[in-house]
């Protein structure tokens, strides 16, 4: 059970460390039905700002919000009027995608500065026109989109603060509500740590000097609380705005940068398990073990020193996950998120004390053992990091090996092999660790396969890879390109009394290729889609028609499928966006069946 309770922590130890950094590849699953809410307007997802304009260049910022990126190779930069000639953009090093469909591409997660010559000869006022274009990594991409800035003649970095595009204007944090929960909760995670959780009893004394219960000991424990987090609040700010000037996050691409930070992340794991144990130089934990013992207790200035003091004197301990979340921070390149994320996650290792502070020690579970499995835990998601980091520069089936050693030394630890009499409480454990020796086995024999996807390592070939029935049912579909077109075959198939199924596709868009190939010619969504009008609307031109078209759906962009009834009408609740699973998608022409 206690195993199991380890296990548990993986959710809570680190939350936010994989959200940023291991994106890979769109989901192939959306479970909502009509999922519009889950993505953002392009102007939301891509925030687009001119930083400086010079006699010499011009400085731009894109900021993608997390779960977004934008192509190196849809960047298109104009100056209107046409006869101002601009130089070659200098874009850094994108991170490198490999797409069956496209080949090798490079994309840009988080913040990305983009500077663009100008001719010093020509210092004419004019409008800067910036098209790009990026996609969610839940499986929908955005049209390529244009913005235009304009740029003032006198070249002054204060002019261009003023010229910047509304959609750039600061303020549009780069957090969730969301995401501050997970970080309280990895800071709840962060105290049943073996150094942490020992401190709270004696915190406990130092601070309320006995003064438990009541509204005393309360704001005793919250002035000590709230300085220790409002000192992890100082770091995240700072690394943040560390973030926001270094650019972190495009740096994080090249195999020099990311080998480097694997490693750092390795080793830290290793001091998880207690291979070797993380200290603060000697000279500085005793100056600060002296200012801890002279601060009197029971006041609440002594409260708020010893929270301070406390937050370095503690810092050892949870540095290896701290890392890990100060990483994701500067990445996002937000001072603000960064600040308020590091201080939820020191609420969250108060939070414990302030249980001590209400009801005493009793509340809280007794140290043991399980703390040494909490404290492997974390090692194991700092493994799984490291991997992550080094799947931006690996094969595919490289990677997949390694995530499969991993699962496996997992499993091991569970003890799958062993082959003793356990006890009931240990046995789901065991059982835990026989799925993950499995997994890892299906990893390797994937990976030796040629499969890089570590969400279905054991993928069987498409079946329009492999015969006709894929070549048939492309066939059937009739493609339109215009509103008009579209009308009209919405209104054959309501005069013939057939419900029509709609497909948003494109050419520049992956997860419309990835439907068309494996969902649209599953056997099982063919036999369901049987009796339906087939009608693929192509927006790949994306013209100002085109996109009329999607604003009247309501839509941002493909890949996206509608079913409309017999009557003509569309059955909303049943539409589609984004990436699907082929099972999934037949449970939903099953539930649109119901409402024809």
């Amino acid at each position: 059970m206690r195993r199991l309770l380890c296990l548990l922590l993986f959710v809570l130890a680190l939350p936010a460390t994989a959200g940023g950094l291991l994106d890979s590849r769109p989901s192939s699953t959306l479970g909502s039905i009509n999922n519009s809410a889950d993505f953002l307007p392009v102007r939301e997802a891509f925030q687009l700002s001119l930083l400086q304009s010079t006699p010499q260049s011009i400085k731009l910022r894109f900021v993608a919000a997390e779960g977004y990126y934008l192509y190196r190779h849809r960047f298109q930069f104009r100056a209107e009027p046409a006869d101002i000639a601009l130089g070659a953009a200098q874009l850094p090093k994108g991170e490198q995608k490999h797409d069956e469909f496209f080949g090798d591409v490079e994309v840009y997660h988080g913040i990305l500065d983009i500077e663009l010559p100008r001719p010093a000869a020509d210092q004419r006022a004019f409008t800067l026109a910036v098209t790009y274009q990026g996609c969610a990594d839940k499986g929908l991409c955005y049209p390529p989109e244009t913005e235009r800035l304009p740029i003032d003649g006198a070249a002054s970095s204060a002019n261009a603060a003023s010229a910047a595009s509304p959609a750039s204007a600061p303020g549009k944090a780069v957090w969730s509500w969301r995401e501050l929960a997970l970080f309280f909760l990895a800071g709840i995670g962060l105290t049943f740590t073996p150094c942490v959780l020992p401190m709270l009893p004696i915190l406990s004394g130092v601070v309320l000097k006995g003064q438990v219960g009541g509204w005393r000991g309360f704001n005793l424990s919250l002035a000590y609380v709230l300085p220790m987090a409002a000192c992890f609040a100082l770091l995240g700010a700072l690394m943040g705005l560390f973030g926001a000037q270094l650019n972190l996050q495009a740096r994080l691409q090249s195999a020099w940068v990311l080998v480097p930070f694997a490693l750092f992340f390795a080793v830290f794991a290793l001091a998880m398990f207690d291979v070797f144990e993380l200290k603060l130089p000697r000279f500085i934990s005793q100056r600060l073990e002296r200012i801890a013992g002279r601060t009197e207790g029971g006041s609440l200035w002594g409260a708020a020193v010893l929270g301070v003091v406390s937050s370095l004197l503690v810092s050892p301990c949870v540095s290896a996950p701290l890392a890990g979340a100060l990483l994701y921070i500067s990445a996002s390149g937000d001072a603000l998120g960064g600040a308020l994320k590091l201080f939820a996650l020191g609420l969250g290792m108060g939070t414990p004390l302030l249980l001590v502070a209400t009801g005493g020690a009793a509340w809280l579970p007794k140290s043991g053992p399980w703390l040494v499995y909490v404290k492997n835990a974390i090692g194991v998601l700092l493994l799984g990091l490291a991997i992550g980091l080094l799947s931006r520069v690996l094969p595919g089936q490289v990677s997949l090996l390694l995530i499969g050693a991993l699962a496996a030394g997992v499993g091991l630890f569970l003890g799958a092999l062993e082959f003793v009499y356990k006890a009931p409480r240990e046995r789901l454990a065991q059982l835990l660790g026989l799925f993950l020796v499995f997994y890892a086995l299906a990893c390797w024999y994937g990976a030796l396969s040629g499969q890089t996807d570590p969400f279905n390592p054991l993928a069987r070939p498409p079946v329009a890879a492999i015969g006709s029935p894929g070549k048939t049912s492309t066939a059937q579909w009739q493609t339109v390109t215009t509103p008009g077109e579209l009308d009209q075959a919405l209104a054959d198939a309501r005069s013939a009394g057939a419900p029509l199924l709609l497909d948003w596709y494109a050419d520049w868009c992956i997860s419309c290729k990835v439907i068309e190939r494996e969902v649209l010619s599953d056997s099982l969504v063919l036999e369901r889609l049987q009796g339906y009008r087939l009608v693929r609307f192509d927006i790949t031109a994306s013209n100002s028609e085109q996109r009329a078209l999607l604003d009247r759906y309501q839509l941002f962009g493909p890949p996206a499928l509608m079913f409309f009834g017999k009557d003509g009408v569309e059955r909303a609740e049943v539409r589609v966006i984004g990436e699907i699973s082929a099972r999934d998608f037949a449970e939903r022409i099953a539930a649109a069946n119901d409402r024809i």
